[in-house]
């Protein structure tokens, strides 16, 4: 009877942690559905197919598939082939340093194409206006228009290094895992 005792009380903690990553995630823009989710991967003993999963976070089947999808695009979450079954089964990548830089790396990246793509569309037209402006006023705004294009341009170029940066893990070189700079268990 102990035995049990001690394993409701584990699946108790587990839902506890499980309701904190949900609530975590919705820092970084995930729905705590979602969350949920993740949490009940991360926890997994083995691989979980779709029902499985619907069946432990009590939410729909399309929900749990749109839930995953969003997951296995930010790579927190891994589809994996079961031998002898037909379904996908899903894992939980237990990584957190590579679930943060997976992220941030995306978030960044596509920060710098949108803006970037806006640059490049208005960029030729603030340079005409900034030299053949019908006023000094309108020179004036084009000119410093062109000044925050600029600006912007040396955030892109240092969010980009960050981003390599993650990816590569040379972050670890100036901030390391550990306190002190040991390096043990970094890869």
């Amino acid at each position: 009877m102990e035995a049990n005792d001690d394993i409701q009380k584990i699946e108790e903690s587990r839902d506890i942690l499980i309701s904190a990553i949900a609530q975590t995630m919705v820092i970084y823009g995930v729905t705590p559905s979602v969350g949920r989710i993740y949490g009940v991967l991360y926890f997994a003993d083995k691989p979980l197919n779709l029902d499985d999963i619907k069946d432990q976070v009590a939410m729909s089947k399309g929900s749990v598939s749109t839930g995953l999808r969003d997951l296995l695009d930010t790579e927190m979450v891994i589809k994996v082939w079961k031998k002898g079954d037909r379904k996908d089964h899903y894992i939980a990548e237990k990584d957190f340093f590579k679930n943060f830089f997976a992220f941030f790396t995306k978030m960044l990246r596509q920060e710098r194409n949108i803006i970037s793509r806006a640059n490049e569309q208005v960029e030729g037209t603030l340079k005409d206006i900034a030299v053949n402006g019908d006023s000094e006023e309108a020179k004036e705004m084009a000119q410093g228009d062109l000044q925050d294009i600029e600006q912007t341009m040396t955030y892109f170029d240092w969010t980009l290094r960050l981003a390599n940066a993650m990816e590569s893990r040379e972050i670890f070189n100036h901030f390391p895992k550990y306190k002190g700079g040991d390096s043990a268990g970094q890869d």
